[in-house]
């Protein structure tokens, strides 16, 4: 009997993942090896996603640390989404600290159970924001300390499939903002700020964000592994996002379009909301109130992550879905975040 492992397995993107593998491949039994419980600290969906499906096991793991638990059943894929990712969230070095140790300790793992396919979630953060399309062949200029850490974990992972590159294959996936049922991150606060009519637009309308719903990445890392030997490849390595990636004008008008609603989004000057964001900072963390008007936050809305998926569209990966369909398919799963 064959499994998968998958590292991270308790988040967002980790749970989708593993039940997709189950859905779409000849994989008995998913292990999902994280630091918390997907039924602990969650949605009620990503818990959900968790307790019916018999087939998927937890196993507390913390991947800074040396991973000893093995699994009885032969390992034939491995995942890897174990991150901490959140900005603002961390303190610098906790970015290092987890994606370095952790690409370190699971490609050891992966040596140890005679793995020799490893998928590796790494993201569109190393390019840098700006303007410009970046593709695939785009230098990478990260300038934040999840986005180093990224690329260094890319390093760690490309390591481990040159020592033995005649039989392993590596696949790198760098995603924009991935959203849908349980996400929790930006594109949910965008639904609840437009919907609760405290959006506004700062001379952004058409700044772009690569974004991909959680369903197509997990269809998407799947056919670049199963194509790789069709493409001649042992390593691939590729950006996921919508072709091309959405406006912030056309999230909005989206989101309204699929909740049946009209909101008219005023526009306002970025400098001012900024400042107030500062206050409003100010005055709420000694308190420890969260709040959805970060300066970090305020800031990311005004940058372009114009990454282009120029490898997918090169190969002729069949997107399953548009922006609409997608925000459309999380409606229908998990309305309550729509409401």
């Amino acid at each position: 009997m064959d499994c998968c492992v998958v590292f991270g397995g308790s988040g967002f993107i980790g749970l989708f993942f593993s039940k997709f593998i189950l859905e779409n491949d000849a994989i008995s039994k998913v292990y999902v090896l994280d630091n918390e419980r997907p039924d602990q600290k969650f949605s009620a969906y990503r818990r959900n996603l968790f307790e019916k499906e018999s087939r998927i096991e937890y196993v507390y793991a913390d991947v800074r640390k040396n991973i000893q638990w093995r699994p009885d059943e032969r390992v034939v894929l491995i995942a890897n989404f174990a991150a901490i990712h959140r900005e603002p969230g961390h303190q610098d070095y906790e970015y290092f600290q987890t994606n370095l140790l952790g690409a370190e300790n699971i490609c050891e793992f992966a040596e140890q159970v005679e793995c020799n396919n490893l998928i590796f979630s790494s993201s569109i953060s190393p390019y840098g924001p700006g303007e410009e399309e970046k593709t695939e062949q785009s230098l990478p200029v990260p300038v934040t300390h999840y986005g180093a850490s990224k690329l260094v974990a890319e390093k760690i992972h490309l390591i481990w499939q040159a020592k033995a590159d005649l039989d392993r294959k590596l696949v790198i996936v760098r995603p924009g903002v991935v959203f849908g049922p349980g996400e929790g991150g930006n594109v949910s606060r965008l639904i609840k700020a437009v919907l609760g009519r405290y959006f506004f637009y700062m001379a952004n309308q058409n700044t772009r964000k690569a974004g991909t719903y959680v369903k197509e990445l997990c269809s998407a890392i799947i056919w670049v592994l199963d194509n790789q030997d069709k493409h001649g490849e042992r390593v691939s390595t590729f950006n996921m996002s919508m072709n091309p990636g959405p406006s912030i004008k056309e999230y909005v008008d989206t989101i309204c379009a699929v909740a049946g609603v009209e909101r008219w989004v005023p526009a306002v000057p970025y400098k001012p909301l900024l400042f107030f964001s500062y206050l409003i900072e100010f005055l709420a963390k000694p308190f420890r109130i969260n709040h959805p008007f970060s300066p970090v936050r305020i800031r990311k809305l005004i940058r372009s992550n114009n990454v282009a998926p120029r490898y997918l569209v090169d190969k002729g990966y069949p997107y399953n879905y548009t922006l609409r369909t997608a925000f459309e398919d999380w409606k229908k799963e998990c309305s309550e975040e729509w409401d």
